[in-house]
């Protein structure tokens, strides 16, 4: 069934505990996550990610807003989003990289999603002001390593090296993540194209309730007969927040295939 909602936040409600308390062993993060994230109710996100391709050519995405939830997780999120690159990944792309560094708001629904700014601006008829994107994912809050996923956050929990003083360590495969991830899956696939595994090491920030206040992540990832080297940390707030997410005005949209090679492919930003 098409899930539906998004938009402009109205924030209501504030379930977080608050305090200078750090979460114990003995508190569980996953239970803590289902009760915040019922349906209605959702998270701030403010996320960082580089991924690094070695030789000097890398690229920095950043992510903050809010991700909504509804009767089977995540439905619904507004972002705006950026992208930085490395002096060797942006040479020759001149006007080009002007824009894509510039924001853009990328509001997702379903397996839609939602763009305005100035990359997709120019391609754009004068009565539009969004381009919908079809059969996208879902935003993952962390580009390695999704908390609002209870199965990855189940996951990270038992392969904990420590836990201490409201600071869980540890580290994961990715052959044990593709087991347990949708999200990871959707954006890495379920193998490398070598069969080599990688490794995530991760550092869960947790606050007295038991939730994620912030994750950081770092990976060394197979891909063909390389590798890249991924670097990522979210920092979480207003968790059980009461909202209401609103789609653009259907007047406002025209979907990206009516544009074909005017517009940027695939969605520009890191949640394609």
């Amino acid at each position: 069934m098409k899930r539906t909602v998004i938009g402009i936040v109205v924030v209501t409600g504030l379930t977080q505990v608050t305090g200078p308390a750090q979460a114990a062993p003995g508190v569980d993060p996953v239970k803590a996550v289902e009760a915040a994230l019922q349906p209605g109710r959702t998270v701030t996100i403010t996320s960082t990610a580089k991924t690094d391709h070695g030789r000097g050519y890398s690229y920095t995405t950043s992510a903050d807003g809010t991700i909504g939830f509804g009767p089977q997780d995540e439905i619904a999120a507004d972002l705006s989003q950026s992208i930085r690159f490395s002096k060797k990944a942006s040479k020759g792309m001149k006007d080009d990289l002007a824009l894509a560094a510039l924001p853009l708001r990328i509001i997702s629904s379903g397996e839609d999603d939602y763009v305005s700014g100035a990359l997709v601006d120019a391609a754009l008829p004068q009565e539009k002001r969004w381009v919908r994107y079809r059969a996208t994912n879902l935003p993952a809050s962390n580009r390695l390593l999704d908390v609002l996923d209870k199965a990855t956050l189940r996951a990270l929990v038992a392969h904990r090296t420590s836990w201490r003083d409201g600071v869980l360590r540890g580290t994961i495969t990715t052959g044990e993540l593709v087991k347990v991830s949708r999200p990871f899956v959707s954006r890495f696939g379920l193998r490398s194209k070598s069969g080599r595994e990688g490794k995530v090491s991760y550092v869960l920030r947790l606050g007295p309730t038991g939730l994620v206040e912030r994750l950081s992540a770092e990976a060394v990832l197979p891909i063909y007969d390389g590798s890249i080297r991924v670097e990522a940390d979210t920092r979480y707030s207003g968790w059980g927040r009461r909202a209401t997410v609103l789609l653009p005005r259907e007047g406002d949209v025209i979907d990206g295939e009516e544009l074909g090679d005017e517009l940027p492919y695939p969605l520009p930003g890191w949640v394609s």
